[in-house]
């Protein structure tokens, strides 16, 4: 048997194991309940006896009433003697609820809702029921059960989201290796082809050629830089984010189809911020391609940069397909995606590269299905 399989028949053993556990204890909860509730019966089936003895006793007679007078003084559960559905007699009843008629009537059913009366028969032509309550002891147990579901279901939630956590961060730690190694693998191939662009640079090959492969060159020097940045913390930079945003724009708008109508509108004056390059960049890719997919590869798409006194905002709009509002958050959940091919990791990757790694804001500003969705990033000024 493999490890795997093994630590899921654990895993199953101790949760069935633990159901038996607890239901074992709610079993005994429930039969030390019955039996208490059985005992106070019996008390009060005394205490109805003692009452009995004490109204027919004989004042004259020489009786020994020290017993049934001591059963009735020990009572400490709330009674109600009725006769002829009147009240006759009460006892270890609170005074604001003995002065309330309508308080006292609706006591009076609480106590018919939780036992059965117990009848005395205080002569042939003479009857009376005995109410009582729950003993504070006998309530308390009541609840107990609840309580231990209650503490069993927190501490469960604890376990899963501890259990949660290990593995989302094993998961986080693999991705991390993964992309890592991925920078590395690309390292070896980029030298190479770095080599062989300054030999055309020798040999005169096309100017034109030869920029647009250095163009492109550059670009997986960039996103080497991006796959080795995941898993640590990226150093920020005071850059011009109009400058920089721009730069992306331009770089993703001559490699996309001319169906596509691009158009981009920022302040002219420089706007400083603490940023990442390689970072930002992938932020503004992801937000731009993925417009682009909402539209099909065909439409208007704009990117404008707003600025404040205190943030700055990147809106990037599209007349694609929109979002229903109930999906505004679920878009940057990881696995989220409405393609039949897809990861859905590109919007989750943005929401922490912006807010983890930049303490900037994402979210879905405005969406209407059919007409096209408008994302706002914002950060603050430096």
């Amino acid at each position: 048997m493999q490890f795997s399989e093994k630590r899921n028949v654990t895993r199953w053993i101790i949760i069935l194991t633990s159901f038996v556990i607890v239901t074992l204890i709610l079993w005994n909860t429930y039969s030390f309940f019955q039996i208490f509730k059985n005992e106070e019966r019996v008390k009060m089936q005394n205490w109805a006896l003692a009452q009995k003895k004490i109204n027919s006793a004989d004042p004259n007679a020489d009786v020994d009433m020290e017993l049934p007078f001591q059963i009735i003084q020990e009572a400490a559960i709330p009674i109600i003697v009725t006769e002829k559905d009147s009240i006759i007699n009460t006892i270890n009843i609170d005074d604001d609820i003995l002065n309330n008629k309508t308080k006292l009537n609706a006591f009076l059913q609480k106590l018919k809702n939780q036992n059965e009366p117990i009848v005395m028969q205080i002569s042939e032509n003479q009857t009376h029921n005995l109410y009582y309550g729950d003993s504070s002891l006998l309530t308390k147990l009541k609840y107990y059960p609840v309580a231990l579901l209650l503490i069993i279901f927190l501490f469960g939630a604890v376990v899963y989201n501890y259990y949660r956590s290990s593995k989302m961060a094993t998961q986080n730690k693999l991705w991390a290796g993964m992309a890592k190694e991925t920078a590395h693998q690309i390292g070896t191939p980029l030298s190479s082809l770095i080599g062989w662009l300054e030999i055309m640079k020798a040999d005169n090959v096309d100017e034109t050629t030869v920029a647009e492969i250095e163009k492109d060159i550059n670009r997986l020097q960039t996103i080497t830089d991006r796959f080795s940045k995941i898993g640590s913390e990226p150093i920020l930079e005071l850059r011009n984010i109009v400058a920089e945003t721009e730069e992306s724009f331009d770089y993703l708008r001559s490699r996309f189809s001319k169906q596509v109508e691009f158009s981009f509108k920022a302040p002219k004056e420089p706007i400083m911020v603490s940023l990442n390059p390689a970072l930002h960049s992938w932020t503004v890719e992801n937000l731009v391609k993925n417009a682009i997919d909402a539209m099909k590869g065909k439409g208007k798409l704009s990117v404008v940069i707003e600025s404040d006194h205190q943030l700055v905002k990147i809106l990037v709009t599209d007349t694609g397909k929109g979002i229903p509002k109930k999906q505004f958050k679920r878009v940057f959940e990881p696995g989220f995606t409405t393609k039949k091919r897809g990861w859905g990791l590109g919007l989750s990757l943005t929401k922490r590269i912006v807010e983890e790694y930049h303490k900037g804001r994402i979210k879905v500003l405005h969406s209407e299905v059919g007409k096209g969705t408008t994302m706002q990033v914002s950060f603050k000024k430096a």
